[in-house]
């Protein structure tokens, strides 16, 4: 590692405030022209035209999954790898190839249906029906995050706060490890968390194209109604677990993931 590559790694005050507030925010994580790039894409994919605001018909139109380029480009820049190693802990997190879903939202007067605070759901339960692959109903959160290492916000464009930026509720991670403890590994389905977490102050993810922000996985957020001018592309994808999280290890060596739980419920 180069002095070039250390300076692009997160500092102890960045660490200090995921662990606090549950998530931190990196500015050009990944170059701005690859976000232009990844915006011709999807405006080639969409049913409305750049140019002509009166082709916005609807509030939010979601993508179907991206991978190649210049979305695999994107996700696995030097800094955010590095950032992943010092967030959840080297190893214990899976690479990816593709960046998901775009939830492309618009200057629209119609409300989106879809603001809700919630988490993010991880893993099916057993009441899923393993031939449904697109209904994520009864997928559940556990203590230790089955399956996700991290929630992501990967923005694309430009963002202000007129712009649908995503609405984080501070330190709700914490609340929210409480709120999972006591269901154990089974973890909670069906979730409705307007109260989790409801006194925290709100952030607004905003930044500029190729800002990411990094968040625990228990994080309560939710989306908003578009009051700007320009459409916002931002994708959501999860970081995979490379190995389960753990709240007890013999060697002490517990990830600033770890560390936001175990504070939470009070380990330490």
């Amino acid at each position: 590692m180069n002095d070039r590559d250390d300076a692009r790694a997160l500092g102890d005050a960045q660490i200090a405030q995921f662990i606090d507030q549950g998530f931190v925010r990196i500015d050009n994580a990944f170059p701005r022209e690859l976000a232009e790039q990844g915006q011709a894409i999807m405006w080639h994919d969409l049913p409305c035209s750049a140019h002509d605001p009166s082709t916005w018909t609807q509030p939010v139109i979601r993508l179907p999954g991206y991978g190649g380029e210049p979305f695999r480009q994107a996700i696995n820049t030097l800094v955010l790898h590095r950032a992943f190693d010092q967030i959840a802990g080297p190893g214990r997190w899976s690479p990816r190839d593709n960046i998901g879903t775009f939830p492309v939202r618009f200057p629209h007067p119609d409300d989106p249906g879809d603001t809700g605070w919630h988490v993010d759901v991880s893993f099916p339960g057993d009441d899923c029906d393993p031939n449904e692959r697109h209904d994520f109903s009864a997928w559940r959160v556990n203590i230790v995050s089955r399956g996700r290492a991290l929630l992501m916000l990967f923005l694309f464009s430009d963002v202000s706060e007129d712009d649908a930026p995503t609405r984080i509720r501070v330190g709700s991670h914490l609340p929210m490890a409480r709120y999972l403890a006591p269901a154990g590994a089974a973890g909670r389905a069906r979730m409705k968390l307007d109260k989790v977490g409801a006194d925290c102050e709100v952030a607004l993810a905003t930044g500029e194209a190729g800002t990411v922000y990094l968040c625990h996985p228990f994080l309560v957020h939710a989306a908003q109604k578009h009051r700007g001018r320009t459409p916002r592309f931002m994708a959501q994808p999860s970081l995979g677990a490379g190995e389960p999280y753990r709240l007890e290890r013999d060697d002490g060596a517990y990830s600033p993931v770890e560390i936001a739980i175990r504070r939470a419920l009070g380990m330490g």
